[in-house]
This record gives structure tokens, C-alpha cells and sequence, in this order.
């Protein structure tokens, strides 16, 4: 089971160390982290905040071909209209579920992944539940995981960047 899987899992790995690394403890990772929280102020402070954002929607974006060319050409060696079926929501899920926290995304993508798998696991075993029931396991596992969040978000704060979602201006 450890020495079976694909190149790009072992990757996976090693570039989930390499991002975390770069957010936590690097000069570039501050950067994101000052865009992210108060562009105004990362600008006034002559951060290229347009640029600092463009190359990290970039890198997302270069990450998810990743995800899809991993899916199509060695999880399942085929390519079918759907065939994420939605999975991409469970891994915005999984940013909220990290509450913006690098060190919770990999328990996090754990829990959503044994969630996936354990329709199979339970239909292996014999389980006499059916199988498209235990196939939505994850989605629902996501909708409690959010609504337990957002429930806790009215107490506390989710960490999540205070400018997310806004655009920016230069000199405004």
C-alpha cells in the first residue's frame, strides 16, 4: 500500500511540505498572507499586490490541472464528462474545514478521503446498506462539516483572509 501508488501521490507529499514551508516560514508567504489580510496596507508598504495575487490564482489554478490530469490519467485511466462529480466543492469544503490553516488541510483531505472511499469499504465487507447511499457519504460529510463550521462562526473567527472575495484597486 505505501510503495503502490503513483509518482505524482509521493508528489503530492512532497509539495504539500514545500507549500507549507513557503507560507509559514518564507518572506514570499508573509507577502501572501499581508495581501491577503489588507491589500491597501501591503501596497502602501510597495508589495505588488496585483501580481502577488495574479501568480497565486495562477499556482491554484496550476494546482487544479494537477488534480484533473491526475484524475483522468491515473485514478481513473479514462476521461468522461462529470467524472469529478463534485468533488471540487469538497475541496473548497476542505479550505473552510482548515479554516485557512496549513496544518488542518492534510488531516482535513484524510477525513474527506476516507469519507469517499467508505462506500467501497462497506460494500467489501457485506454491509447491507446501499451503495448509492454510502456513495453520498462524502457530500453529506461536507454539508455537516460546513454546518458545524458556520454554526462555531458565529462564536469565533474562521481565519479566513479579510479581504477575500474583494477586488482591489490601485490607490484606493
Amino acid at each position: 500500500m505505501l510503495f503502490a501508488q503513483d509518482l505524482l501521490v509521493y508528489l503530492s507529499f512532497a509539495l504539500f511540505a514545500l507549500v507549507a514551508w513557503v507560507l509559514l516560514k518564507s518572506r514570499i508567504g508573509l507577502i501572501i498572507q499581508a495581501v491577503g489580510e489588507n491589500p491597501n496596507a501591503a501596497s502602501a508598504m510597495g508589495l505588488p499586490v496585483l501580481r502577488v495575487r495574479t501568480l497565486a490564482v495562477m499556482f491554484g489554478g496550476a494546482m487544479a490541472s494537477l488534480a484533473g490530469g491526475y484524475m483522468s490519467l491515473a485514478y481513473t485511466p479514462m476521461w468522461a464528462e462529470n467524472m469529478t462529480a463534485g468533488r471540487g466543492w469538497i475541496a473548497l469544503a476542505l479550505v473552510v474545514f482548515a479554516s485557512w490553516r496549513v496544518s488542518r488541510v492534510l488531516l482535513g483531505a484524510y477525513l474527506f478521503g476516507l469519507a469517499s472511499i467508505l462506500h467501497l469499504v462497506a460494500q467489501g465487507i457485506g454491509l447491507a446498506i446501499p451503495g448509492n447511499l454510502l456513495a453520498m457519504l462524502p457530500y453529506v460529510a461536507t454539508i455537516l462539516v460546513l454546518v458545524i463550521l458556520s454554526r462555531d462562526a458565529i462564536r469565533t473567527r474562521l481565519y479566513a483572509p479579510v479581504s477575500l472575495g474583494q477586488p482591489w484597486q490601485p490607490g484606493h
